[in-house]
């Protein structure tokens, strides 16, 4: 395998980390088209559309939409039928999410000024939440612990999850996360027409507040195309990790927490900085040694080829300026002293700090979420958590003594603006009109 090898000491780094982190982002125009007009189609035709849609896609023969529905009763006995040991992960881990979501929990406040006049804040949950959980072979259930356990730990009052079933195949452990989860209805049905049938509603389809989940290409065009009717979460790119090594942990360990990134899929971005050229050479070494063991040694060999790097630096504050303008998805610190080096860290996902905390436990069980800005957009944007289930609205009442201030202030901001309606509803409120 040929991994990428530089250092900042070359004349040509900048351009070369440029390139390295270039990533065509743009749309393709068609997918665009087929997702505009399968979504026209479902917002015009309702169930008639998302059924026709999901029986071709999908490759079933559902006689309604009603039928494909799954009964709590269903998702229930997905829980009960696991093995022990996927059962006791599965409620292990989702004790450990809640935990960590309900301290994230926004609470409404106020003041009172000392003529009376009160400002605050409320705070209220979502409505209804529609959840996109991808399905058949590629199923993960720890994605519905990470979308679903926030909105309901925010106080969302109904959270619909939808998930293709493939030839009709039906992954339990998803359904049995949904049952942990407390998901309040299952639609078997995915691709752009699920995104179409949350955002407008149909007639078995409740309309949702905000759509939220991974999904392929057309999942993220549709999402794309329906914000502003919904909220969505994000349009998430290939996954990344940065490691930042001081050339002190087993190059088995860092080899293989590389791989763990690279294994999503070939565009996936996995690279280490570290100011030890030897220790570089020893991951080098590893992963040549331990790919080939792997199941998913192409994509990862792939992946680590066309957009891995392994990056010498000249110390390791440099490397945590790298890391700033990288603004990495997961960014493990396998350092001495993590705790302190951290807080030279802007700009990640998700920070995971010292030799024994690879960014597997974060994907899922730690507790903090593990849906992330990608793409360097953790420049400016958070995890998913529990306030992207809340919103907030401000409170104000403003006293008779009050507005004797504030009218006359915004009496002269608001001509001063060239409106007069507002100036003279502020002026109305003065005991002393001019």
């Amino acid at each position: 395998m040929k991994i990428r090898r530089f250092s900042t000491t070359d004349g040509d780094f900048k351009s070369n980390l440029k390139d390295l982190l270039a990533f065509e982002t743009a749309q393709d125009d068609s997918i665009d088209v087929v997702v505009a007009n399968i979504l026209k189609d479902v917002k015009n035709r309702g169930d008639a559309a998302v059924l026709e849609y999901t029986n071709r896609f999908d490759k079933t023969s559902a006689a309604s939409l009603q039928a494909l529905e799954i009964g709590k009763p269903e998702l229930t006995m997905a829980l009960l039928g696991l093995p022990s040991d996927q059962r006791v992960a599965l409620e292990t881990a989702a004790e450990r999410v809640r935990s960590y979501h309900e301290k994230q929990l926004m609470r409404s406040w106020s003041y009172t000024e000392a003529d009376g006049t009160l400002l605050g804040q409320q705070v209220t949950s979502l409505d209804r939440v529609g959840l996109y959980v991808p399905g058949g072979k590629a199923a993960y259930p720890s994605s519905v612990l990470m979308n679903a356990i926030p909105a309901k730990v925010a106080g969302v009052q109904e959270l619909i999850m939808v998930v293709p079933t493939p030839n009709g195949e039906k992954n339990q452990l998803v359904l049995a996360a949904a049952a942990v989860c407390g998901v309040d209805r299952v639609f078997c049905i995915g691709g752009a027409q699920a995104v179409g049938a949350l955002a407008y509603g149909t007639e078995t389809v409740p309309q949702v507040d905000k759509i939220v989940g991974p999904g392929n290409a057309y999942v993220a065009a549709a999402k794309r195309r329906v914000f502003g009717v919904v909220g969505i979460d994000m349009v998430a790119g290939p996954s990344e990790i940065l490691v930042i090594c001081d050339g002190m942990t087993d190059p088995d360990w860092i080899a293989m927490d590389l791989f763990s990134q690279a294994e999503h899929d070939e565009l996936a971005q996995s690279i280490l900085l570290s100011p030890d050229a030897a220790f570089l050479d020893k991951v080098a070494a590893s992963i040549e040694k331990l790919v080939a063991d792997m199941p998913r040694k192409d994509i990862i060999t792939t992946s680590l080829t066309n957009r891995g790097a392994l990056i010498q630096v000249r110390d390791l504050d440099e490397a945590a300026e790298i890391s700033n303008y990288i603004a990495p998805e997961h960014l493990e610190l396998s350092l001495e002293e993590p705790l302190a080096f951290s807080e030279k860290i802007k700009h990640a996902g998700a920070i995971f700090m010292g030799r024994d905390t690879c960014e597997a436990l974060g994907d899922y069980c730690a507790g903090p979420n593990h849906v992330l800005p990608t793409s360097r957009t953790a420049r400016f944007s958070s995890p998913l958590g529990v306030y992207d289930f809340q919103k907030r609205s401000s409170l104000i009442m403003v006293s008779a003594e009050g507005a004797q201030v504030l009218g006359k202030v915004a009496a002269t901001l608001a001509y001063g603006e060239g409106l007069q309606a507002h100036a003279r509803s502020a002026e109305y409120r003065l005991k002393t009109r001019n």
